[in-house]
């Protein structure tokens, strides 16, 4: 950070309870602490308001009240805080320096981070407070390492940062943007826990919560509550136990929930009458008849205060139904993703016979180890035919959900009425608009392409309980400068302007984006920018971008080509030893064929085995129109002699899983293309089946493709519309057995770099830890913003204006600067009203 820079306002908020002598003492630290910009905020849930205002003037005493425990102290000091940091400090702490630095510097360097976790000390500095959070499968929240002497905690605990699950409340700080859109604490939990909710639920949001341990602070355990209470009262236990029951009831996933809420429960029990060593078997008539005994049975209050706990949970359910429902809408993070937060879920955490044995037997009754590892549900979105005779978009969601089905549970859903597809190892189906809404609410993770995002209104209006990775591989509105050149003017602009629309939608929602090539990135880089997505907040998380915009292009089969059938030779009537050209895909607007078959006019009258192959004219997806550069092709070839001797059209798409064959049977592969803006950023798609087996490549220059033939020497590059060029080319790599087998070595190089696994690894490494784009994560706020002018500064401000205005253009400028002014704060006041 620049020296200098401008520093936010952190407002610190303690809490006070009959404990007047620690809180004055951690004000005052708070009065002398480094951090320039910081505000004082006691709330007093007791009557010492006066005695603590007198004591620290610097602090601004609210009185509560009534005693409304820790989570609603702090709750009400921040609504009267005016900081964009909130800092929490318990009354019985005090800050070393640079706690409040510190913790600045990592929310200003990390926008993903929500909450900063302090690094905590007992009083004198020997002893460990807090330096991690682990949670129990329970839902019980602990310190790690708690009451160890520092010098006995592996250095790598406590002296590096790292996220967790939650900070002590003892000292933490949180974004107050974010504390408010979550609610603050919740004050259900009046103490205890309160701390160990908010920063799960913040992880379920997709917020980070971050260890720091340069913000270190100090800590007299528990000071506060052994001046009120007692643990032989039992009230701590109480708290714990519902507490904790109630933070497993509002955060974890339905299924998991299922399992562990009824074991938890169970639990609870064991644990109380363990705590009180009371008999278990005192009512069970099995033991045998004796005397009658009717009378009251004397309970320990630790049991006690377990078995109110449960009654009490009971009680708060109708209240917590209502936030648990709020917190599943608004998860976006799978339990499975928090498990390694959680550091040892299935750790007992009591030293209690008879309650290890009956936690041991939960565990395995209930299936508690796999009720926390369930696999995250992704659902890919498709608008293309899914059949035998794929297209290049089904091709890529067909393959993105193969690879994605291997780590979880995936549903492929095309919106096309085609489908009819082969056998997969991951749901498929297919669903019209109004029928998506069933697997998106499903879903945790929605991959989509094309236009399949305008059928999803619920995903499209921010459902932030969705994370959405939008593929950019096809830039359709490039595509359609060319393909509607044979349509009505005022048609063609509005077509343009509808896809674009559709691509900007993806870019507004998305979270995580693919494309093709890095041409595409910058592409789609510049367009983001264009749309104030590439904003200050997405920068900082990632000045690199790369975790908002992978490239992944398209890949192909990492099983070599094997031949299953006939191919084009026996299909078509091709000879053995004719010297095959194959274009592999679509002959689409965007596509020069007309030189091609030129050229190959050209070609025949050296080299009269010469044979052109077109694998398919019609599209699979009926919902494709067909194409006059198609007809225009034929007639070409047909004028010229060509069609049936030495250029053959095939009518039919070849089944995606018979390709291969005509692949096998052919010399070459071809691509020729115009040169025009949708060349520069295309990723020709069926090229890679020319590396797939092993085919010298042909192709104008103009796209990445191109570039990659050029630079791994993979073939000849070729300029748009050269006719005698690109015959040449073709008969150097059809003829020139040298040159061929030098690039079919180098092609098995290459390809390996192009296999589905290979280039959908960004996809799969973000499916496994998938998060919010930082600047959608819920409550992101600016921590640093401009002063307004005020008092005499306004004045000198405006009197500088007006001189600049008349200097500019006189009276006439002045007076309609003036009247802009107030048409802005006119429409400032009505927005506020």
């Amino acid at each position: 950070m620049a020296q200098g820079a401008p520093q936010p306002l952190v407002s610190v908020i303690v809490v006070n309870y009959h404990g007047a002598d620690d809180t004055i003492t951690c004000l005052r630290a708070l009065a002398e602490h480094d951090y320039p910009e910081l505000e004082l905020i006691c709330v007093d849930n007791s009557d010492e308001a006066a005695r603590l205002r007198e004591a620290v003037p610097q602090a601004r005493v609210i009185e509560a009240g009534r005693n409304s425990g820790f989570a609603g102290g702090c709750n009400l000091g921040a609504k009267h805080a005016k900081g964009t940091v909130l800092g929490f400090l318990n009354n019985d702490a005090r800050p070393a320096p640079g706690w409040v630095a510190a913790a600045v510097a990592e929310l200003r360097a990390q926008p993903r981070v929500a909450a900063v976790a302090s690094k905590v000390l007992d009083w004198d500095g020997t002893g460990t407070d807090f330096v991690d959070g682990g949670l129990t499968w329970f839902g019980m929240g602990y310190k790690r390492h708690a009451g160890t002497p520092l010098a006995d905690v592996p250095a790598a605990e406590h002296e590096v940062a790292k996220d967790v699950l939650f900070g002590t409340g003892s000292a933490m700080f949180v974004r107050a943007s974010v504390f408010a859109e979550l609610g603050g604490f919740d004050e259900r939990f009046f103490m205890f826990y309160e701390d160990v909710d908010l920063g799960w639920r913040l992880n379920l949001r997709g917020w980070r919560v971050r260890y720091v341990p340069e913000s270190l602070a100090f800590h007299r355990h528990h000071a506060t509550m052994a001046s009120v209470d007692a643990p032989e009262t039992g009230r701590e236990t109480f708290l714990l136990e519902r507490n904790a029951l109630a933070a497993l009831y509002k955060n974890l996933s339905d299924e998991t929930l299922a399992r562990a809420l009824p074991a938890a429960l169970a639990l609870a029990v064991r644990r109380a009458t363990a705590r009180g060593e009371l008999d278990a078997t005192r009512l069970d008539l099995e033991r045998g008849v004796g005397p009658i005994e009717s009378g009251d049975v004397a309970i320990p209050r630790t049991t006690l205060a377990g078995l109110l706990a449960i009654d009490q949970f009971v009680e708060q359910l109708p209240s917590l139904a209502e936030a648990r429902r709020a917190e599943q809408a608004a998860r976006v993070r799978t339990d499975a993703d928090l498990l390694p937060l959680l550091r040892k879920a299935l750790e007992p955490a009591y030293p209690l016979p008879r309650y290890l044995a009956a936690h041991d037997i939960l565990v395995e009754a209930f299936g508690i180890e796999q009720a926390f590892g369930q696999r995250r549900k992704i659902l890919v979105l498709t608008g293309d035919a899914l059949t035998e005779r794929m297209a290049g978009p089904a091709i890529r969601a067909w393959n993105i959900a193969l690879a994605l089905s291997a780590e979880h549970d995936v549903h492929l859903i095309t919106t096309n009425p085609l489908a009819t597809p082969p056998p997969a190892p991951f749901r498929v189906s297919a669903g019209k608009h109004r029928e998506l809404e069933g697997p998106i609410a499903w879903a945790d993770v929605v991959v989509l392409q094309g236009h399949v995002l305008e059928l999803a209104p619920s995903l499209k209006k921010e459902h932030r309980g969705k994370i959405v990775v939008a593929d950019l591989y096809d830039p359709m509105h490039l595509e359609l400068l060319e393909q509607g050149k044979g349509v009505a003017d005022d048609r063609r602009a509005a077509d343009l302007a509808g896809v674009t629309r559709v691509l900007d939608a993806q870019l507004e929602r998305g979270d995580f984006f693919l494309c093709a090539s890095e041409r595409q990135r910058h592409l789609w880089l510049g367009h983001l920018a264009a749309l104030g997505r590439l904003s200050p907040r997405l920068y900082d998380a990632d000045p690199t971008t790369q975790s908002l915009l992978a490239v992944v292009p398209f890949g192909l089969s990492e099983q070599a080509p094997a031949r299953t059938g006939p191919g084009l030779r026996s299909s078509l009537g091709i000879g053995g030893t004719d010297h095959v050209v194959l274009w592999a895909g679509g002959v689409y607007s965007w596509f020069d064929p007309l030189t091609l078959v030129r050229a190959i006019d050209t070609l025949r009258r050296r080299r009269g085995d010469v044979r052109l192959v077109f694998l398919g004219m019609k599209h699979p997806n009926p919902e494709v129109a067909e194409m006059d550069i198609g007809t225009r092709t034929i007639r070409l070839a047909d004028s010229l002699g060509l069609t049936g001797k030495h250029v053959y059209f095939n009518e039919q798409w070849v089944p995606y899983h018979e390709r291969q064959n005509w692949l096998l049977d052919a010399n070459c592969g071809v691509t020729t293309h115009y040169e025009h803006v949708e060349t520069t950023f295309a990723f020709r798609t069926r090229v890679l089946d020319y590396l797939w087996a092993g085919l010298p490549i042909v192709t104008t220059d103009g796209d990445a493709f191109a570039d990659l033939v050029r630079a791994e020497r993979l073939g000849v590059v070729v300029p748009a519309e050269d006719e005698a060029a690109l015959a040449d080319a073709l008969e150097k790599v059809l003829y020139d057995e040298e040159f061929a087998a030098g690039c079919v070595e180098r092609i098995a190089v290459v390809a390996q770099r192009y296999t589905w696994p290979e280039v959908l690894k960004p996809l799969v490494e973000f499916c496994r830890d998938p998060r919010p784009a930082a600047d959608r994560l819920p409550g992101s706020a600016d921590l640093v913003k401009t002063p307004a002018v005020r008092g005499r500064a306004m004045l000198r401000r405006d009197a500088d204006l007006v001189r600049e205005y008349l200097a500019a253009g006189g009276p006439a400028e002045l007076a309609r600067r003036a009247g802009g002014r107030a048409l802005k704060l006119v429409k400032q006041r009505l927005r506020r009203g």
